[in-house]
């Protein structure tokens, strides 16, 4: 009899959870360095193409985004001077965070090989 009580709460328990409503804080899109256009400021815009041919999206950034290059924490001067450096931007990915709530991105991420970043 206990077992059985047991096992009706722990269903109950995870009939509980399965329902619970889940809210996206961040999304991640993940592009190519070619659709992607830097920000010229710290507290500017940076711009995005989701697909080819689509029209370029812009989100803001501020003094809290993260730029981070090959998963060092640079600024956005060193940033930008070492994404310059890239012949094949097709060929190179860039994650960018995007968080909902504030409408900001907090962190851009690329990863580069063959490029010294001293």
């Amino acid at each position: 009899m206990t077992k059985q009580i047991l096992v009706t709460l722990s269903l109950a328990l995870l009939a509980t959870l399965a329902s619970a409503e889940f809210v996206t804080l961040q999304r991640a899109h993940e592009i190519a360095l070619s659709d992607f256009r830097a920000p010229q400021s710290v507290n500017g815009t940076l711009g995005i193409s989701r697909c080819a041919g689509c029209e370029p999206g812009s989100y803001r950034v501020t003094s809290r985004t993260r730029y981070v290059v090959n998963k060092r924490d640079v600024d956005l001067a060193e940033f930008r001077r070492l994404v310059s450096l890239v012949r094949e931007r097709s060929s190179v990915a860039v994650t960018v965070l995007h968080h909902q709530e504030s409408d900001t991105i907090t962190l851009v991420q690329v990863t580069l090989r063959g490029i010294d970043q001293d």
